[in-house]
C-alpha cells in the first residue's frame, strides 16, 4: 500500500471529496467529474536522464502524482547539458522548482551562492531511511540541501564465469586471493584485467577502492576536504595496492597503453566478448546494462559479479555514486516531492524501473529484478561503510575532469606504477593549488 506524503497529502485527498459532498447537497449532475476539474499544483523537476531512464525516472513521478493528485510533476531532460541548462536558468531568474545533480560539488557549489533552497524539514528521514552520511554528504555550512535518491554500487567486480571454471579458481574475497587468483588466469592463457583507462575515472573508482579498505572512512572524509595532503602515507600505501594491479604489462588486456585507449564500455564488452579478452573488470554496478545490451552473455551462467575483496580484513565497504534532488524553489508541492523521494515506495520504484540501486535501509534486496543487482543492491545496504566518489568530491580542476587532475594522474600511474612518490606529489601539487 502506497501512502501520501508531503503537507498537501490531507488537502489534496479532502478537496475531491467535499466537492463531491457540495454537489449531492446542490442535487447537481456530474459529481464524479468535480476531482478531475479540481486545480492542481504544478512543479517542474530538471535532470540528465533520456531514454529508457527518462521513462524510469517518471514511473517515479508518476506514482508521486497518484499518491498527491493535486499535484503536477513536469520533467524536463536536459542530457549531458544539464549544468549548462541550469546554470542559465538560475542566471535568467527561471529555474526549475528541482533537479536531481550528478555531484555533491555542483550541490554545494550552487549552495554556497544562495540558489538552492534548504531540506531541513526532511533532514531527519533522509537519517532514517538513507543514513547519517546521506546527510552529511548533503550539507552545506551546516544547512542541509541535497540528498541521493538514485545510487550506484562502485564496487563490484565483473567476471568471465566460463574463464574462471577453465583455469579452477574461485571469486577471491581477499587481496591476496584476487592477486593469487590473477596469476593463475594468466597461467591459464588469458589476461586477467580489462582497464577502460581511456575513461579517468575507470582507475579513480579503483584507488578511491583501495583507499576506503586500507585507510578507512575518517581518512577518506579528511583526504576529500584536503584536511590531510596527498602526500600522507595513507595515499602512498594505497598507491602501492593499485600499483600491484598494473605491474605486470602482460596480465592487462592491450597492456597499459592498450588499456588506456580503451573506453569504458568496451573495457565491459571484451571481457565477455568471442573471444574474451581479459577474465574480469572492475567496473560500478551499471556496467549490467553494457553486458546485457552488447553481448550475448547471459546473468550467472555466463557472467558474474563479486565484491571488491577486503584488504587486511577490511570490512565490508562501498564506493559509489548518484544523484542528489535539490530544491530551487520552496513550496508545498516541492516539499512534498522532496518527502516522497526518502520513502520505501519510491526506493521499490526506483530499483525497479531503472538501472539504478538505493541506499534506503528498509528496501527489501528481493524487489530488484534479476540476482545480479539483488546482489549489488544488496551490497549497498550490507556494507559497514559508504562512500562517494572521492574525484566528484574535489574542486572540478582537481576532481571529475578528462584530462586532468587525478583522473589524469592515474592514467599516468597505469603507465608507470612504479613512481608512488611522484605521483603523489603531483597529485599534492594539484590539490593545493585547487583548494586555495
Amino acid at each position: 500500500m502506497r501512502f501520501r506524503h508531503g503537507p498537501l497529502s490531507i488537502g489534496a485527498m479532502l478537496l475531491p471529496l467535499l466537492a463531491v459532498f457540495a454537489a449531492c447537497q446542490q442535487g447537481g449532475e456530474g459529481s464524479g467529474d468535480a476531482a478531475s476539474d479540481a486545480p492542481r499544483e504544478e512543479i517542474s523537476i530538471t535532470a540528465v536522464y533520456t531514454g529508457s531512464e527518462q521513462k524510469a525516472f517518471e514511473a517515479v513521478l508518476d506514482d508521486f502524482m497518484k499518491t498527491n493528485p493535486g499535484i503536477e510533476v513536469k520533467y524536463r531532460s536536459a542530457g549531458d547539458e544539464l549544468p549548462t541548462v541550469l546554470e542559465t536558468a538560475v542566471r535568467g531568474g527561471n529555474p526549475p522548482d528541482l533537479a536531481m545533480l550528478p555531484q555533491p560539488g555542483v550541490v554545494a557549489d550552487f549552495a554556497g551562492r544562495g540558489e538552492l533552497q534548504p531540506l531541513d524539514f526532511a533532514r531527519e528521514a533522509v537519517a532514517d531511511n538513507l543514513g547519517e552520511y546521506a546527510v552529511q554528504l548533503g550539507t552545506v555550512d551546516g544547512d542541509f540541501y541535497g540528498f541521493l535518491v538514485l545510487t550506484n554500487n562502485g564496487s563490484p567486480i565483473w567476471y568471465n564465469v566460463d574463464l574462471f571454471e577453465q583455469a579452477g579458481v574461485n571469486p577471491p574475497a581477499t587481496w591476496e586471493e584476487l592477486l593469487e587468483t590473477a596469476e593463475t588466469l594468466k597461467a591459464s592463457g588469458v589476461s586477467t584485467y580489462s582497464f577502460g583507462g581511456a575513461d579517468g575515472w575507470t582507475l579513480s573508482a579503483i584507488f578511491e577502492n583501495i583507499y576506503l579498505r586500507t585507510a578507512g572512512p575518517e581518512k577518506y572524509d579528511q583526504l576529500a576536504k584536503h584536511e590531510i595532503p596527498w602526500t600522507h602515507p595513507s595515499v602512498k600505501e594505497a598507491l602501492q595496492y593499485m600499483a600491484q594491479l598494473f605491474e605486470d604489462p602482460d596480465n592487462i588486456a592491450g597492456g597499459p597503453q592498450g588499456a588506456l585507449e580503451t573506453d569504458f564500455p568496451t573495457s565491459v564488452t571484451q571481457v565477455f566478448s568471442e573471444p574474451p579478452e581479459a577474465a574480469l573488470t572492475i567496473i560500478a554496478d551499471f556496467a549490467y546494462g553494457v553486458i546485457t545490451d552488447s553481448t550475448s552473455a547471459k546473468p550467472v551462467s555466463d557472467f558474474n559479479v563479486f565484491d571488491f575483496p577486503s584488504i587486511e580484513g577490511s570490512e565490508p565497504a562501498v564506493v559509489g555514486g548518484g544523484d542528489s534532488v535539490v530544491m530551487f524553489t520552496d513550496s508545498e508541492a516541492a516539499r512534498a516531492l522532496v518527502e516522497y523521494l526518502t520513502t520505501v515506495e519510491a526506493a521499490q520504484t526506483i530499483v525497479t524501473e531503472g538501472p539504478w540501486s538505493s541506499l534506503h535501509t528498509g528496501l527489501d534486496p528481493s524487489v530488484y529484478p534479476d540476482p545480479i543487482r539483488r546482489g549489488t543492491g544488496a551490497g549497498l545496504l550490507e556494507a559497514e561503510t559508504f562512500r562517494f566518489y572521492l574525484a566528484d568530491l574535489q574542486p572540478p580542476e582537481f576532481g571529475a575532469t578528462v584530462g586532468q587532475g587525478l583522473w589524469k594522474f592515474f592514467q599516468d600511474f597505469l603507465l608507470d606504477p612504479n613512481d608512488i612518490d611522484g605521483t603523489a606529489a603531483k597529485m599534492e601539487k594539484a590539490a593545493a593549488e585547487a583548494f586555495e
